[in-house]
């Protein structure tokens, strides 16, 4: 696996000055808003899909048994919401090409 740099929202932000020729401040207000109102609705328990891009979904994980690997005590493991992306066909195709 090749190790790359990290997109932030700073460069989102850029993204959007560019091609838009929004202010810098406008345009880091726009990428917040959007990761706000994915954020929101994550937190009410909607799922989000952004088409060609992917879902975001939330799953509930019932208590389970898990092992201590070290030790192989059994311990209950808590039941919680889990947060999953799956990448739409559209993104998986492009990032095969590279």
């Amino acid at each position: 696996m090749r190790s790359v740099g990290t997109l932030t929202r700073a460069d989102l932000a850029e993204t959007i000055n560019r091609k838009l020729g929004l202010s810098r401040a406008e345009s880091l207000a726009m990428v917040e808003s959007i990761l706000d109102k994915i954020c929101a609705a994550l937190a009410k328990g909607e799922n989000v899909k952004i088409s060609g891009f992917g879902s975001f979904v939330l799953r509930d994980k019932n208590e389970r048994i898990g092992r201590n690997p070290k030790t192989g005590v059994e311990v209950p493991i808590t039941p919680r919401r889990v947060l999953t992306f799956r990448a739409s066909q559209l993104l998986k195709d492009r990032i095969a090409k590279g």
